[in-house]
């Protein structure tokens, strides 16, 4: 369903038995609502599940110019707003990790529980020269040329081989993200720096990361699990970088405990 939230036509979904408890979704970059297929499937059967877009990817309204955290984590609250949602436990992968983590510092009374998967809180080093080449690759040559980078940092060389169906459903989120949501979302992370705010995250949660994740690496995932008090840290064997598409059993089995807990 297509609403307008914080000034932006959002691709939204809102699935599962009315007056159940709520669960909102934050997809990774240059993906979209249905990169949370198989764990909306899953969760939807005991809780209301609110799926979204991010602005620029999908079906969703991009915005020129660079985004911020804040701009991020006010479209979250906006569409929970939209829907009358005001507490909900909070789910987000990659870039939605860490839309989830300013969420859940500028919002923390409506933050029920957090999970934080195959995401960081700060760029590692060596990694902040990546993002602006990034952005002019895609600003000159489109989002076609980030298709197969994504692809073998996203998945397991196993899962490439082996699982074409995934691997095409994959490069065609890529293709279809449009260059403006690219290039404000990549600024975002870009310019991140959480490490030093995250201590106050009070919201029991857990950081959920695969072992064979090159873009986000464990050493990323141990550092939030440090820094959040009382956080759970699980490491996925034999997973990449798209834990929630590449393993689904595995990653919605450790969400519904973690949100049952």
């Amino acid at each position: 369903m297509k609403i307008f939230a914080n000034g932006v036509e959002f691709d939204t979904r809102f699935e599962g038995p009315e007056g159940a408890p709520v669960v909102t979704l934050s997809h990774s970059l240059c993906c979209d609502l249905t990169a949370w297929d198989e764990l909306a499937a899953d969760l939807s059967k005991d809780y209301r599940v609110l799926r979204y877009s991010l602005r620029g990817h999908g079906e969703s309204e991009a915005t020129p110019g660079a985004y911020d955290f804040a701009l991020l984590a006010k479209d979250m609250a906006a569409i929970q707003d939209y829907y009358g949602v005001t507490k909900s436990q909070i789910v987000g992968l990659s870039i939605g990790g860490m839309i989830a983590q300013e969420f859940a510092l500028r919002y923390p009374e409506r933050v029920l529980g957090l999970v934080i998967s195959s995401s960081l809180c700060a760029l590692l080093d060596g990694v902040a020269a990546l993002w602006p080449k990034r952005i002019r690759q895609a600003q000159e040559k489109g989002m076609e040329s980030h298709v197969q980078g994504s692809m073998e940092r996203w998945l397991t060389r196993e899962s490439l081989e082996n699982n074409p169906e995934l691997d095409a459903r994959i490069r065609k989120m890529i293709r279809e993200t449009s260059v403006e949501g690219y290039v404000g979302c990549a600024q975002a992370i870009a310019g991140i720096d959480l490490s030093g705010r995250i201590g106050d995250i009070t919201a029991k949660t857990l950081v959920i990361v695969g072992r064979e994740d090159e873009g986000t690496p464990v050493s990323a995932s141990e550092l939030i699990h440090r820094q959040i008090d009382g956080s759970k840290l699980v490491i996925v064997e034999n997973a990449s970088h798209q834990l929630a598409m590449e393993r689904p059993e595995l990653f919605n089995a450790h969400v519904r405990a973690h949100l049952a807990d």
